[in-house]
């Protein structure tokens, strides 16, 4: 599966963006999706996870509340919207893919998109 993510962009601090995952794979539901950043400097780190049905999801504590992870299966594409977006988000995003397998590790995703830059300014 090929991962394109898109709706990057520069917004100020409390403004909304939504990113899309779209998969060029039909099977897509037989993944499970991660959404990860990675700041300049910095280690990249998890964000928000959501199982193949999209019944189960998981958030890192510095978004929880603030990020809601969602998927659309009959359309291969997964959604990461950010709500009151903060300086410290500012990072590439990166969506994941991983086969059958729901978790917040990095190291099971096979699967990685290229990157959409987010620059939150304050």
């Amino acid at each position: 599966v090929q991962l394109v993510e898109s709706g990057g962009g520069l917004v100020q601090a409390g403004d909304s963006l939504r990113l899309s995952c779209t998969a060029s794979e039909l099977s897509f539901s037989r993944y499970a999706v991660g959404w990860f950043r990675q700041a300049p400097g910095k280690e990249r780190e998890f964000v928000a996870a959501i199982s193949r049905t999209g019944d189960t999801t998981a958030y890192a504590d510095s978004v929880k509340g603030r990020f809601t992870i969602s998927r659309d299966n009959a359309k291969n594409t997964g959604y990461l919207q950010m709500n009151s977006l903060k300086p410290e988000d500012t990072a590439v995003y990166y969506c994941a893919a991983s086969v059958w397998v729901f978790t917040t590790s990095g190291s099971e995703y096979g699967r990685w998109g290229q990157g959409t830059q987010v620059t939150v300014s304050s």
